[in-house]
């Protein structure tokens, strides 16, 4: 049975703008926070965040990103919840990049679903919480509730297309937007690396990560330098092997 908080949810999925539904989410299931994010293209990699309440939520899944690890990647890869409610709870050789991190940040416990219908990724739905207690029954009913609606809405409204390769029927208020995804540019910039380095894209990435997380900056960030090359990764004669900056700009 749906309670009244979830029939709210419901509702904000259609009416409401943007953020506002992941805020809507967070109040009426009684976490930190909610985020929602979505792959772009069945193919990608990662999914890209879509709606994020509050800012911590989105810090976090750009952190997941720039680490390569953590619930998120666990959920997509295994097709399963992964539920850690208490961070202090987890093996650090599980997450070992992200879990120190992730206390800097402030966020104590997480809980990420999987967003899928057959075969098709969608993306992850991400809560986080207090890390006082795990989910309550109502809770995880109500997000079982909502990843089904989730799952319905997106390959509905302007998502990927459908299984039998008709394009989805627009809305008013798209819940996936093609503008605003900007993860496309890490990939770009990992092709450019994997030439500098005459390395597969597989360990271009790696190097891009590596460099994110040491030099603590966002991997979207990195990336953008490396595109628009102000940063390269190879040898140069005055800083040696590594990422550098070009003295002309140029790559």
């Amino acid at each position: 049975m749906t309670s009244d908080g979830m029939a709210e949810v419901m509702r904000s999925l259609r009416s409401a703008h943007g953020d506002d539904r992941a805020q809507v989410g967070a109040r009426m299931l009684g976490v930190e926070g909610v985020a929602v994010s979505v792959f772009p293209q069945p193919a990608a990699s990662a999914p890209e965040p879509l709606w994020c309440f509050p800012g911590l939520s989105l810090r976090f899944e750009e952190l997941q990103f720039t680490v390569g690890e953590g619930p998120g990647p666990d959920a997509v890869r295994a097709g399963v919840p992964v539920l850690e409610p208490d961070l202090r709870r987890v093996r650090h050789d599980r997450w070992p990049a992200l879990l120190p991190a992730a206390q800097e940040l402030g966020v104590h416990g997480v809980c990420c679903f999987p967003l899928a219908l057959g075969g098709v990724r969608l993306g992850t739905l991400t809560l986080l919480c207090d890390g006082a207690r795990g989910l309550s029954a109502r809770q995880l009913t109500d997000t079982d509730m909502l990843v089904a609606a989730l799952n319905s809405v997106l390959l509905t409204e302007r998502g990927p297309p459908l299984p039998d390769g008709t394009e989805p029927a627009g809305g008013d208020e798209p819940l996936w937007p093609v503008e605003g995804l900007h993860r496309a540019v890490v990939h770009q910039a990992a092709g450019m690396v994997s030439v500098q380095l005459a390395s597969t894209m597989e360990e271009a990435l790696v190097r891009l990560r590596a460099f994110a997380y040491g030099s603590d900056r966002p991997l979207g960030d990195v990336a953008e330098d490396v595109v628009a090359r102000r940063m390269r990764f190879g040898h140069d004669e005055d800083n040696g092997y590594g990422p550098y900056s070009p003295g002309n700009g140029e790559g």
